[in-house]
């Protein structure tokens, strides 16, 4: 044998390793990289869908809030025309808005001083 061969190194003759100790930490793989890769694609692509349902949910809501207010005025308006069927409530409203008397009657019209007449108000 030669000399060389049979020659030891300096870090092997104070019994070292010659091999690079392992880094501590978390390595990653090919494998891991790829899935990394595609996990950050589909959130990517999971954007716009959950955006659009968030919109689409907010405007849920506020159209159920606007059917709501326009059931509660037709309820509203519905009463009026049941109210404005009513004979009693037609002859108060020719009384108090139009100033009508009944045949026979007389209609007393109170004026305050400095005031001019002013005509009934309806509502």
């Amino acid at each position: 044998m030669s000399a060389r061969a049979t020659a030891t190194s300096p870090a092997a003759a104070q019994g070292k390793n010659t091999k690079q100790p392992a880094k501590s930490g978390m390595r990653l793989t090919p494998r891991a990289s790829i899935i990394a890769f595609v996990v950050f694609i589909a959130a990517i692509f999971a954007v716009a869908p959950a955006r659009a349902y968030l919109e689409q949910r907010a405007e849920r809501q506020h159209l159920t809030q606007q059917v709501t207010e326009l059931q509660q005025r037709n309820a509203a308006l519905q009463q009026r025309l049941e109210d404005l069927n009513d004979p009693t409530e037609l002859e108060r409203l020719a009384r108090e808005c139009l100033g009508m008397v009944r045949p026979g009657e007389i209609a007393f019209v109170p004026i305050h001083r400095g005031e001019a007449p002013k005509p009934p108000v309806c509502d």
